[in-house]
């Protein structure tokens, strides 16, 4: 999830556990070592674009790199609170902050390396948005406030709303997935795989992808007082021998593309729009549509050993924030 949420997670573990009148100090390593496994992102190459995306979220996220990223953090940052902390307590304030990090991620649908280096399987629940408000705000205002005041009491409110919110993320997810398997009935299609994930920023509206004879079916689902189906497009699944016929099986680019699909759970496409753009579904800004968020350039002139282009369009456009709006109250739903 976005750092503000994943400090103020990381902040609330500790703030549960120890003497209140240590709140201060293990909300603040709590709040450092909850961030730290993103330091992840500084692992990249000028020349690989998609090596950042095969090592964020993965051995710092990992659940049994937690005792060593918490050692680190510690290390660090004991000198600091010395005189309110002994080390011991220094080091289990940092372990539960940063064991925080890879369980939260994992409940966004990015996907998470957890059992690395058992697994290269990215888990992801899809329970919860990579950025909501509604989840952070509230539990940033209870950790601060156990903090000033030294109450323990917030900080176990804190974390009650963080577990209620994704557990109500996770009543949300069934319900749209039951809904999209009932849409993909009236249709008539048996779906290979269907998967919902969280509309950004929100629990109410709801990306459906679903697998149905070669075609991913990419729709929306409101799940309000009833849910609500919200019709979208479909596009034919990546087959890279019909849509890129010039491709080298052995060139570097073949790679990536291989690469991408599993970064991408295999939710890929080629771009309607784009000659020789390879895109994944997962991410759009208006849920139920195909515009995706990022992707990778094929360059038929390529040489062998050269890699694909990453592209990155994460900007909402006046029209997208409108459409998505419109998702939101109703009003672009049968």
């Amino acid at each position: 999830m976005d750092p503000i949420s994943q400090g103020a997670v990381g902040a609330v573990a500790p703030q549960v556990v120890l003497k209140p009148e240590k709140l201060r100090a293990v909300a603040l390593l709590g709040c450092a070592a909850g961030l730290a496994p993103d330091l992840d992102i500084f692992i990249n190459s000028s020349t690989d674009p998609l090596m950042l995306l095969e090592y964020h979220r993965q051995f710092t996220h990992a659940l049994v790199f937690a005792p060593v990223g918490a050692a680190v953090v510690a290390l660090l940052l004991h000198p600091v609170v010395r005189r309110s902390l002994r080390p011991r307590e220094s080091y289990l304030a940092c372990l539960l902050g940063y064991a925080t990090h890879g369980l939260l991620d994992a409940c966004t649908s990015y996907g998470t390396q957890l059992l690395w280096p058992f697994s290269d399987y990215r888990v992801a629940w899809n329970n919860v948005s990579v950025v909501d408000p509604l989840f952070t705000l509230p539990l940033l205002c209870l950790v601060i406030l156990a903090a000033v005041l030294r109450r323990r009491a917030f900080a176990v409110g804190g974390l009650i709303w963080a577990l209620a919110y994704l557990a109500l993320g996770v009543f949300q997810l069934q319900r749209a997935e039951a809904a999209g398997a009932l849409l993909a009935a009236e249709r008539g299609h048996v779906p290979h795989r269907l998967t919902a994930k969280a509309g950004f920023t929100n629990l109410l509206v709801w990306k459906l992808m679903y697998e149905h004879d070669g075609r991913f079916y990419v729709d929306s689902i409101r799940a309000g007082l009833k849910t609500t189906a919200c019709p979208g497009a479909s596009i034919e699944r990546l087959d890279v021998d019909r849509d890129f016929p010039w491709l080298d099986p052995g060139s570097q680019q073949a790679r990536d593309v291989e690469r991408f699909r599993w970064f991408s759970d295999g939710w890929v496409s080629v771009d309607p729009g784009i000659e020789n753009r390879i895109v994944d579904m997962r991410y759009s800004v208006v849920p139920n549509t195909i515009e995706a968020l990022w992707g990778i350039d094929l360059d038929p002139l390529a040489a062998p050993d050269e890699h694909v282009r990453y592209i990155s369009d994460p900007t909402a456009r006046l029209e997208h924030r409108t459409r998505f709006w419109e998702l939101i109250t109703g009003r672009d739903c049968r």
